[in-house]
């Protein structure tokens, strides 16, 4: 009833508790997309105090990543089911325990259970399909934007974590990096518990931007169409149900090869090797976190402003465009002087298209397969994504111990943005609207 009043009095003061359910949401995906991305700091102290090898510490840390995405559809599932509140909650219980157990951690074993399968559990039950629900069930005006705020969550918890990590790894081993993983986890519990709700109708209000029929909105404006009713449950088979179903449609192909290409060129390739390809060039780690952390910065600003974009340009360009900047820059990084000068173009680049792919791809699963099975048919495009980061997160490692170099890895990321370039135009052929037979 407290947060039903809150509400209420957000209201009179013109500001919608769907923007609140928004902040905790964007915490909940900040925290656990750090504690995602923090072994990748850990990775050269790891292998000095147990004597794992590069190649090892990946395949144990390339297993999180498949299940991370291997968890979206089946997260969509459970939020519509039991509510985006109580998997929030499990998802950063699973998170902490993980990053707590793991300060006693001695053995390889204990590594792959605790950051490979506990890890990969709890952020999986937060991925970016949170988002998309959040965004569907509170928003429907400046839907893309929400989603485009909520997937830069990603990129800011990288900026925050990572260059802290890093320092604390210097100054006083890698142990200590874990406890600001902690304390968030514990802040952001508490949150989620006081002010997280599943539905509008919890607090008395309809979504952003929703108006009963023939009424205008809160601004005065042309009156909006109310939302579609409450969609029924959805079946503990419907993830199944939607991918047979989706795999009959080519765009679902398409999306879902594009998203695996830009899962092997993100997460799985710079956020897990970046800082060991650098310290490989003579790039201090703190000094490679703080690259990390601009292109951190930059994808801030990129996300948010795609989200803006997809409300208003053809989504299957914009993909196209950010899958062949972000192939150029990949491209041009293994010639690049190894500073932070001399990175800070690649920062750029690379950092404005990171995630910045995320809110098109979710505009056009709704698009395609509309907006309840639409979020069901992402969370199997989503998992693409982080099959493809697991492909190079095991990859890039072998690359290294193997040849001793991650140049082919990065090569070989760059030539498939390329095709992923190519391949979302099609998108367009697919889905234009039949000719009609001539006359």
């Amino acid at each position: 009833m407290q947060v039903r009043a809150f509400a209420a009095w957000l209201d009179r003061h013109h500001v919608h508790y769907a923007w609140i359910v928004a902040a905790v949401t964007f915490c909940t995906m900040l925290v656990l997309s750090a504690a995602l991305g923090l072994p990748g700091a850990l990775m050269l102290p790891l292998g000095r105090e147990f004597g794992w090898t590069t190649a090892m510490i990946s395949a144990a840390l390339a297993l999180r990543f498949a299940l991370y995405g291997l968890l979206g559809p089946f997260t969509a599932l459970l939020i519509d089911r039991l509510g985006a509140r109580s998997v929030m909650l499990c998802g950063l219980g699973l998170v902490g325990s993980s990053m707590a157990l793991a300060l006693l951690m001695q053995q390889f074993w204990q590594l792959f259970v605790l950051w490979g399968v506990l890890l990969g559990l709890g952020s999986g039950l937060t991925a970016l399909v949170l988002g998309a629900s959040v965004a569907n069930r509170w928003f429907v005006r400046q839907r893309g934007l929400v989603v485009g705020l909520l997937t830069a969550s990603a990129a800011t918890g990288q900026l925050l974590f990572l260059p802290l990590a890093a320092s604390l790894v210097e100054r006083y081993g890698w142990r200590w990096a874990v406890a600001p993983m902690l304390i968030c986890s514990a802040l952001v519990i508490g949150l989620v518990v006081v002010l997280m709700r599943d539905r509008p109708e919890a607090v008395g209000l309809q979504a952003f931007g929703a108006a009963p029929q023939g009424a205008p909105d809160s601004g005065g404006r042309a009156p909006i169409a109310p939302p579609a009713p409450a969609a029924p449950v959805l079946a503990w088979s419907a993830p199944f149900t939607v991918l047979r179903d989706a795999c009959q449609v080519p765009v679902f192909w398409i999306l879902f090869a594009s998203f695996f290409i830009c899962g092997l060129s993100t997460n799985g390739l710079i956020q897990t090797h970046f800082i060991t390809l650098c310290s490989d060039r003579g790039l201090a780690p703190v000094a490679a976190a703080s690259v990390l952390a601009m292109m951190g910065a930059f994808d801030l600003v990129g996300t948010i402003l795609s989200g803006w974009l997809s409300d208003r340009v053809d989504n299957r360009r914009l993909l196209c465009v950010y899958y062949g900047l972000r192939g150029l820059a990949l491209l041009w990084l293994p010639s690049a002087q190894f500073t932070i000068t001399g990175l800070s173009l690649f920062a750029v680049f690379y950092g404005l298209d990171w995630i910045a792919t995320v809110p098109p791809t979710v505009r056009l699963c709704a698009q395609h397969f509309g907006p309840q099975r639409g979020t069901l048919v992402f969370g199997w495009v989503f998992a693409g994504h982080q099959l493809g980061a697991a492909v190079a997160a095991s990859g890039a490692g072998l690359s290294r111990s193997i040849l001793a170099s991650y140049t082919p890895a990065l090569y070989a990321a760059a030539l498939a943005c390329l095709l992923g370039a190519g391949l979302v135009l099609v998108i367009r052929d697919l889905s234009a609207p039949p000719q009609a037979a001539p006359g």
